[in-house]
């Protein structure tokens, strides 16, 4: 099915609840403890469209159920990376599950693409405000509560090389543009990919994991049906995002080095590990 791009946004929708600031006991923090596969938090708007992958992955929850749904969340979206052509992410298991709805984190700790109504990013919702008029400041103010820094937050987001957007999950994204049409795309392993058509790409061959977001997004002459948000512009206009976007546009090898890390610190916040085998 070409899942791998859903698996990445389930794993760190279940991550990037985490607040560093939170002291309580574990799971008040919240972070990946698998407590996306529970309402209310399956149900929060950020998630739109995540139930599906929760369920794709239940089979392996079926044949091997001493793994946590935290572990097989976090490893589909680790693995989905690196069959996709990006860097392998040496990734720590042994993760506790959240075992009831009240361990979920409240809505509004993910961030936003684009402003909302009144003109301002983000909400005052969720375990810290996340509100701003400056998208950069949003962006700050969702990863810093998570202990994360700027480098991490351009990294990440170098992430949206890989997979759509959808106007009915996010509410970004066409309903399906020249590149997502049914027609063929290619994969890492040179296969011509079977998917859904719908949905935007912000670049063109969307099932591939390199650094082509970096060199599409300050690039004016690419294709207008490409996605260009606020949330991937800024990453080219403020000064602490820009270098990082610069250096990962000039080379691909210094942003796997630092996407691996990022990544591997998102999946491990908020986690009570156990010793496994």
């Amino acid at each position: 099915k070409n899942c791998g791009p859903v698996f990445v946004r389930l794993a760190w929708h279940d991550s990037g609840t985490f607040d560093v600031n939170i002291k309580e006991e574990w799971p008040k923090a919240g972070g990946a403890i698998g407590s996306i596969r529970f309402e209310p938090e399956i149900n929060h708007g950020a998630n739109a469209g995540l139930a599906g992958a929760v369920k794709l992955l239940e089979p392996v929850k079926e044949k091997y159920p001493d793994v946590s749904y935290a572990d097989i969340f976090q490893m589909a979206s680790a693995r989905s990376i690196e069959m996709a052509g990006g860097p392998k992410i040496e990734m720590k298991y042994g993760r506790v599950d959240a075992t009831s709805p009240d361990q979920c984190s409240p809505e509004g700790n993910l961030p936003d693409a684009e402003a909302g109504p009144g003109g301002k990013f983000g909400g005052t919702s969720g375990t810290a405000s996340t509100e701003d008029e400056s998208v950069a400041w949003h962006l700050r103010k969702v990863f810093y509560r998570m202990g994360l820094g700027d480098e991490e937050i351009v990294a990440l987001s170098g992430a949206h090389t890989f997979g759509r957007a959808y106007a009915d999950r996010s509410g970004l994204g066409a309903e399906k543009t020249k590149f997502t049409d049914g027609s063929p795309v290619k994969r890492f392993d040179g296969k011509d990919a079977k998917y859904t058509p719908g949905g935007s790409p912000w670049v063109e061959n969307w099932l591939i994991f390199d650094n082509s977001y970096f060199t599409t997004v300050p690039d004016a002459s690419t294709d207008d049906e490409l996605l260009k948000l606020t949330s991937d512009r800024v990453l080219f206009e403020d000064h602490g995002f820009k270098p990082f976007a610069e250096k990962f546009r000039e080379s691909k090898e210094a942003f796997f080095d630092s996407y691996a890390q990022a990544h591997k610190a998102l999946s491990e916040l908020g986690c009570k590990f156990e010793d496994v085998e």
